[in-house]
């Protein structure tokens, strides 16, 4: 499955409203641990179709940063059915991401 870029006019509808579990990736191309991590989260795109996959980059969509209260990055949030269900801040495997589902 592929990753969604998300803007803040498509937030809602793709994560909020979405009747799959969504992984939300914050990133920024600056940022090295993002770089890192990138790879893993398109891995688990691929992997995973019952999760949808999006990411924010923080310095074009800087109020869904502050709406979240991102601080760091990368940051990822885990959804289910419209609530926030787990976040992790940096790099992380590919199983402590889908463990963020488990909760």
């Amino acid at each position: 499955m592929a990753v969604i870029e998300l803007k803040e006019q498509t937030f809602d509808r793709e994560v909020l409203q979405s009747d799959r579990p969504v992984l939300v990736d914050f990133w920024a191309a600056w940022c090295g641990p993002c770089r890192m991590l990138s790879p893993v989260v398109d891995e688990l795109a691929e992997e995973n179709p019952q999760i949808k996959v999006c990411k924010v980059n923080v310095d074009d969509e800087e109020g869904l940063a502050v709406r979240f209260g991102v601080m760091s990055i990368p940051t990822l949030l885990a959804f289910r059915d419209g609530k926030l269900i787990g976040q992790t801040v940096g790099v992380q495997s590919k199983q402590a991401i889908l463990d963020l589902f488990e909760k």
